[in-house]
């Protein structure tokens, strides 16, 4: 198992655990590989578990951060590997470079009621009052000085 940086080649990989997941679905064609890739090269970073090396890699999970307003664009383990660690890995490393990016204060969305909520809950994340988004995701703010990286 290995902890990197993804790329624009992770791409296969890192539609397949995104439609594998069973909460927080997403409508095929509603995101492509230009936006992904926007995502992963120009606005932020990426970072992937990586399970199986290339030729042919194989991954456990992926998270993408926005540096320009330390948003969560996206993190998901593939359903069956969950409660490995492989999310909080993800997760910490995602937040201590937006973190290091200047950002005091990082907000995402996520299902309300699902699995996700309750991970970032344990994480630290706090829900801003009942807001939801265009999407129907409640919405949740880290601040720097309530973070504690998990140990």
């Amino acid at each position: 198992m290995r902890l990197r940086q993804a790329t624009r080649d992770d791409t296969a990989e890192i539609w397949r655990v995104r439609y594998a997941v069973t909460e927080n679905r997403l409508t095929p064609g509603r995101i492509g590989d230009a936006e992904l890739h926007a995502h992963l090269e120009d606005f932020g970073r990426g970072w992937v578990v990586e399970l199986e090396p290339a030729p042919n890699p194989r991954i456990a999970g992926f998270a993408i951060g926005d540096a320009r307003d330390g948003h969560i664009w996206a993190m998901f383990v593939d359903p069956p590997l969950h409660g490995q660690g492989y999310g909080r890995l993800l997760h910490d490393e995602m937040v201590r470079w937006l973190f290091a990016q200047g950002h005091r204060r990082l907000d995402l969305g996520t299902e309300p009621g699902s699995r996700a909520e309750a991970f970032y809950r344990r994480a630290g994340w706090r829900p801003l009052g009942n807001a939801t988004d265009a999407h129907g995701d409640r919405l949740f703010e880290l601040r720097l000085e309530d973070w504690t990286p998990h140990a």
